[in-house]
């Protein structure tokens, strides 16, 4: 029976997963529009924290509660708030900016399950394509909180730490908030991959982790600084 439930999913997601296979020419004009309307719409943009987490914790969830009241902190100290726009994680964490009055950016995308917009968001985009979604939250986050979340959460993670190890973007600040959740990640990178030469040392230097609120407040707003000196300097 999982196989045929498998099968029966798989053929449900067909007409998603053809479009890769599709007409190249109008495929790049559906992602050169979804660029544009990206770029247009975010613009003006204040600076921007991207929150990341599972959309699979209910509103009475310990992390959801957290992120509402991480999001609202950020918010207080005149930063926008970024998220996937879905529900769980990412809508405590439009919510928080919304209970704020500030800018609550909600970057959706089209999946066949989970995904559904949720109602905190100020400014709302809708993405086909992760690759276009992705370039939206490096390009306008001045720093990254990962919740506790799944396979996507990590996706953002560890591209993040790829864009900043490799020197692709300036670096920013990566934090992973929940240690008892995050640890094992942690020690796991700090015992095989450093150990083995993977990594250097140094990149695990990349990432804090912590669940203090304030931490997370006074890690952006020290870097926010550091940018702006950079901006001036340019």
């Amino acid at each position: 029976m999982s196989n045929l439930k498998s099968r029966r999913e798989r053929s449900k997601n067909h007409s998603i997963i053809e479009d890769l296979k599709g007409d190249q020419s109008w495929r790049i004009f559906r992602i050169i529009s979804e660029f544009t309307e990206g770029f247009d719409e975010l613009s003006g943009l204040p600076d921007a924290i991207s929150i990341f987490g599972s959309a699979r914790l209910n509103r009475e969830h310990p992390y959801y509660l957290q992120t509402v009241e991480l999001a609202e902190a950020l918010s207080k100290h005149d930063f926008a708030i970024i998220s996937g726009g879905g529900p769980g994680i990412m809508e405590a964490a439009n919510k928080g900016a919304h209970l704020q009055n500030q800018t609550s950016v909600g970057l959706n995308i089209e999946l066949p399950t989970e995904q559904k917009a949720n109602p905190y968001q100020s400014i709302s985009l809708n993405f086909r394509y992760f690759f276009v979604r992705k370039v939206m939250f490096v390009r306008y986050s001045m720093g990254y909180v990962c919740m506790p979340g799944g396979f996507g959460t990590l996706d953002e993670f560890f591209e993040a730490l790829t864009l900043m190890q490799t020197h692709k973007v300036y670096p920013i600040p990566l934090v992973l908030f929940g240690s008892a959740f995050w640890t094992g990640l942690i020690e796991w990178m700090k015992t095989r991959m450093v150990a083995d030469g993977t990594i250097s040392a140094a990149e695990m230097d990349l990432i804090t982790i912590t669940d203090d609120v304030d931490e997370v407040v006074n890690i952006m707003t020290k870097h926010r600084i550091w940018k702006n000196k950079q901006r001036k300097a340019t």
